[in-house]
């Protein structure tokens, strides 16, 4: 009798986390992310996702350390190429869209300097994402570096885990940040305005910012999460993605 219990509870228990996946994703995507998940619900109302934020470098240490993630959406192709590598992921990463770096103050500032305005007497903090483990902050540190900024402001640097905390530093804590520029698209970004509380950096000062996706060993026989990377691939989620700033592969 306890065993057919048991045997019981088991069967329930698959049966409720049938239709489930979980999905790593970096923080920069996180504000297009309620769209992505919108749009897919619509064509498999059935699949739930579940999302798991966070910077690109911790989530892949997560990942080594065996967090049952079943698909990976990097903010570059480093981490879940890597993971390819030591066998993590089952095939190569796909680029699914390419981002870009931004300078953003909730202050009205004069952006036309570019990023000789970080050198302003007015700015004493300047948020940016730790470039060891988030690939907008090494993105950020290579434009300040090219455009021969960097040693005058190294020492107005207020790191973040992330690129969504890195905003959170900007919006209370720092005069300006180095953002993702999609994160301006978001419902509570958009009162801020080009020109007057942000503007793009230069991509021609860092390397191109390719955003990798990759099925993990974990999600490798779940046809569900196929659909999931099918769907961010195809026609509807990479107009979202173009309307939340990214540029399509």
């Amino acid at each position: 009798m306890f065993k057919l219990i048991l045997l019981s509870m088991l069967l329930l228990s698959s049966f409720l986390s049938a239709g489930d996946i979980k999905i790593a994703v970096a923080a920069n995507v996180s504000y297009a992310m309620n769209d992505l998940k919108k749009a897919f619900s619509k064509i498999h109302p059935e699949i739930k996702v579940k999302v798991i934020l966070g910077s690109s470098g911790k989530l892949t240490a997560q990942i080594r350390h065996g967090a049952p993630y079943e698909l990976f959406m990097s903010a570059d192709m480093n981490y879940p190429q890597a993971l390819y590598q030591d066998k993590t992921a089952l095939k190569e990463p796909v680029v699914y869209a390419q981002g870009e770096v931004a300078l953003f103050s909730p202050k009205s500032r004069d952006f036309t300097q570019g990023l000789s305005l970080l050198r302003s007497k007015e700015i004493s903090k300047i948020a940016i994402a730790n470039p060891k483990t988030a690939p907008y902050g090494k993105a950020a540190l290579e434009a300040l570096k090219n455009a021969r900024v960097y040693k005058d402001i190294k020492e107005k640097f207020v790191y973040a885990e992330s690129i969504s905390q890195t905003i959170s530093y900007t919006l209370v804590a720092t005069d300006i940040g180095m953002i993702a520029k999609s994160s301006l698209y978001s419902p509570q970004m958009k009162r801020f305005k080009k020109g007057r509380h942000w503007s793009e950096v230069d991509p021609k000062l860092y390397s191109p910012i390719k955003q990798g996706m990759v099925i993990l060993k974990e999600g490798g026989d779940n046809p569900e999460v196929a659909a999931f990377y099918n769907f961010i691939l195809g026609e509807d989620a990479q107009k979202i993605l173009k309307d939340f700033g990214y540029t399509l592969p």
